[in-house]
C-alpha cells in the first residue's frame, strides 16, 4: 500500500461511525465486535486510521484452540487465513476471541482523532474482533508454530480505536507481547489498592498476563502474593523470577486443587488461564469480600455467576475488558522495572 498523508477519494466522504459500525456487513445494526463480517477495503474514511499490519499477536486461549483443532503447522495457518478471508477480521468463531497487532500507520484521514501520523510504528490496544483486516501475503512467513504471526495486509483503525506507539528501547516482539495483555496489570494494581496490603493470588503467574499482573500486586503494596502454575518447569521460572512469596502447583480447572493450593483464602484472585473451567477454583481461593478478576477469554460468565451463588461466596467478580486509561505506558514500566518480568517475557519468544 502507498503511504500517504492523504486521503483517497471514496469511502472518506461517505457518512461514518467513531465506532466503526459503517464497516459491518453483516447482519447490519451492530457493533463490529458483534458483526459476522467487516468490509477491510484500506481506503480510509475521514476519521480512520490505515495501518500497513507486520505482525498479528493471536490472543492466547485463540492460538490453544486453534492448535488443539487444527494441531498446529499450515493448518493452523490454513485456518487464520480462513477465518480473515471470511470474516474481514480476525474472530475465532469457537472462542471469539482475537489479539491485537503491529504495523506502520499508512494513511490517517483528515478527522482522525487518534493523534496518529504517517510513518508511526504502532501497536493496536483493541481487539482484532472489531479491526477491519486484510491479509495480503499469505502468511508465508509463518510456519503456524507461535502466537505472533509475520503478516503483511493492512487493518483499519476508526475514530474511537485504540493505539500506542512502540517503544523505541524494546525490541518489537516483546512490546508486542506486553501491549497484547496491558490490561490486566493496570485493573490489577486499580483492585489491589482497593484493599489495605491485601493478599492476592494469581491463576496462571507463569504466563504473560500472570507475570505482569503478579509484579502489579508487589507494586500496589500485596502483602502476600501466590502464583499458581501448572508444572514444575513454570514454577521454577516464576521463582527465578522471584515475583511471588509462594509458588505452587495445581490444575487451575480444579477447584479443591486450588484451594489447597492457594491454603488461606485471598483477598484478590487474578485469573489469567487461558483454558475454561477455572471459574469455580478462583471462588473457592477468595475470601468473602474479596474479589476475582478473570482476564481469560476463556472464562464462563455463567458457570462463575452460578458456581458463586452455589458456593455462598460473597465474592465481586470483575470482567478484565483490556481497557485502563493509561494502561501501555503501564505495563512498560512493570517490564522495565522488574527484570524477572522480562526474562519470562524474552524465554517465552524463544
Amino acid at each position: 500500500m502507498t503511504v500517504s498523508s492523504g486521503v483517497p477519494a471514496g469511502p472518506s466522504a461517505r457518512t461514518s461511525s467513531p465506532w466503526g459500525l459503517h464497516r459491518v456487513q453483516d447482519p447490519p445494526g451492530v457493533l463490529p465486535q458483534q458483526a459476522w463480517r467487516l468490509d477491510p477495503d484500506p481506503t480510509p474514511h475521514a476519521d480512520e486510521v490505515v495501518v500497513a499490519v507486520e505482525r498479528l499477536n493471536l490472543d492466547a486461549a485463540s492460538y490453544r484452540q486453534l492448535r488443539e483443532q487444527h494441531g498446529g503447522g499450515a493448518a493452523v495457518r490454513d485456518a487464520v487465513l480462513g477465518i480473515v478471508a471470511e470474516r474481514g477480521k480476525m474472530q475465532n468463531p469457537v472462542t471469539g476471541s482475537g489479539g491485537m497487532l503491529l504495523g506502520t500507520v499508512a494513511a490517517v484521514g483528515p478527522d482522525s482523532p487518534l493523534g496518529l501520523a504517517v510513518g508511526d510504528r504502532v501497536a493496536t490496544l483493541v481487539s482484532l474482533t472489531l479491526t477491519p483486516l486484510r491479509i495480503d501475503d499469505g502468511l508465508a512467513d509463518w510456519d503456524g508454530e507461535s502466537e505472533q504471526v509475520p503478516c503483511r495486509g493492512t487493518a483499519v483503525l476508526f475514530g474511537r480505536s485504540i493505539a500506542a506507539r512502540l517503544p523505541a528501547d524494546l525490541p518489537d516482539t516483546l512490546a508486542l507481547a506486553v501491549l497484547d495483555v496491558c490490561g490486566a496489570p493496570a485493573l490489577t494494581d486499580r483492585v489491589v489498592r482497593d484493599y489495605r496490603a491485601p493478599s492476592v493470588a494469581v491463576l496462571g503467574g507463569g504466563g504473560k498476563s500472570g507475570s505482569l499482573s503478579l509484579a502489579a500486586a508487589r507494586r500496589a503494596g500485596a502483602r502476600r502474593l501466590v502464583a499458581l502454575v501448572p508444572t514444575e518447569a513454570e514454577a521454577a521460572a516464576v521463582r527465578r523470577a522471584g515475583l511471588a512469596d509462594e509458588v505452587v502447583l495445581a490444575d487451575a480447572r480444579d477447584p479443591l486443587a486450588v484451594a489447597a493450593a492457594v491454603g488461606e483464602q485471598v483477598d484478590v484472585t487474578v485469573v489469567c488461564v487461558d483454558v475454561p473451567g477455572c471459574e469455580h477454583g478462583a471462588i473457592l481461593a477468595t475470601a468473602d469480600g474479596g474479589t476475582v478478576v478473570f482476564f481469560s477469554m476463556a472464562t464462563s460468565f455463567p458457570a462463575a455467576a452460578l458456581g458463586a451463588e452455589g458456593l455462598a461466596a460473597d465474592v465481586r467478580m470483575l470482567i478484565g475488558n483490556g481497557y485502563v486509561p493509561g494502561h501501555a505506558e503501564f505495563a512498560m514500566d512493570l517490564l522495565r522495572a522488574a527484570p524477572g518480568v522480562r526474562a519470562l517475557f524474552e524465554a517465552r519468544a524463544h
